[in-house]
């Protein structure tokens, strides 16, 4: 099978015809949905962060719901509650928007934390808990959270634990002039601001594919590497606190999935320098210096990457 003939490659060319000139942000989505991990977008307002999660919960033939995240919504808005069924006398549950394959937080950082915070179980666990009831959630469960840089007014920065939750940050950055053309010409073409897009896969198709990546291999050397790199992040002398070990495990799946895109069934050091960034950039804590400085985490990865030795793979 050609790389180009494989079901991700089908996937990324069709948000590829809405989504115009942000081929390395789509390809480290489709990571995070081969990973089963969640994604932060951060960025300004307008630049299509939106437009992606819905393009790729279309093409993948998934559940899809959104979530517009303000300051009056409540952790119910999310998760659903119990109502009074007055025909039965009896509670019944109104599953709210989390329950659903693909959910779009949008703006999520308009929301308070108490809000934010109603996501954190289903997140890690996968499930949710509704006045003392667990439900469990239909896999893949993927949440794709979209915030506005924290600059903004009525923005609430997110707790590091929820941080921590998110598989990559990445940002998407205002297009080219040529790019922007681009867009202007296809509206111009559909005569609509709906796009429609062809599903090129089904949920059980794309477990299948999880599946597959989970089954990628990592040697010894390649796991020390990872940690090394890591470990960096911690004795770093602009950063106060590092990743965690959750950090490394996101960079071995985002690794695996970048090896089975590849079409290799094992990680080499090129896979973890590709995903190295969008992986450990948003769970650094820089010291007050750095921030007074305008040090950006992502600059920091990088660094490191350049000062830990890379091994030597057969």
């Amino acid at each position: 099978m050609t790389q180009e003939s494989r079901p991700y490659a089908r996937i990324i060319d069709q948000v590829s015809s809405v989504v115009v000139g942000k081929q390395a942000a789509l390809e480290t989505i489709m990571l995070s949905i081969l990973a089963n991990g969640h994604i932060l977008i951060e960025d300004n307002p307008g630049l299509a962060k939106t437009l992606m999660a819905k393009s790729f919960a279309a093409v993948l033939g998934l559940e899809f719901r959104r979530v517009q995240f303000t300051p009056d919504l409540l952790p119910a808005d999310i998760t659903g509650t119990y109502i009074l069924n007055r025909n039965t006398s009896q509670f019944e549950l109104r599953r709210g928007p989390i329950f659903t394959n693909i959910l779009l937080a949008d703006e999520i950082n308009r929301a308070p934390p108490r809000t934010q915070s109603a996501l954190l179980e289903a997140m890690q666990e996968k499930q949710v808990t509704i006045e003392g009831d667990t439900q469990k959630l239909q896999e893949p469960f993927i949440v794709i959270a979209t915030q506005n840089p924290i600059e903004y007014e009525g923005t609430y920065p997110l707790p590091e634990a929820q941080l921590d939750r998110f598989l990559v940050r990445l940002s998407v950055g205002y297009p080219s002039a040529e790019e922007e053309a681009q867009i202007i010409e296809r509206r111009n073409s559909r005569r609509s601001d709906d796009v429609r897009l062809e599903v090129v896969s089904t949920r059980d198709a794309l477990i299948a594919m999880q599946a597959e990546v989970e089954g990628i291999h990592a040697e010894r050397a390649i796991i020390d590497y990872i940690v090394a790199i890591v470990r960096g992040t911690r004795s770093h002398s602009e950063v106060e606190i590092g990743s965690s070990p959750r950090g490394s495990l996101a960079i071995t799946k985002l690794a695996k999935a970048n090896a089975w895109m590849n079409s290799r069934h094992y990680v080499i050091p090129d896979d973890v320098k590709r995903v190295a960034v969008p992986a450990l950039s948003h769970r650094l804590i820089l010291k007050p210096e750095g921030w007074l400085r305008g040090d950006k985490t992502a600059s920091i990865v990088d660094k490191i990457l350049q000062e830990v030795p890379v091994p030597k793979v057969d």
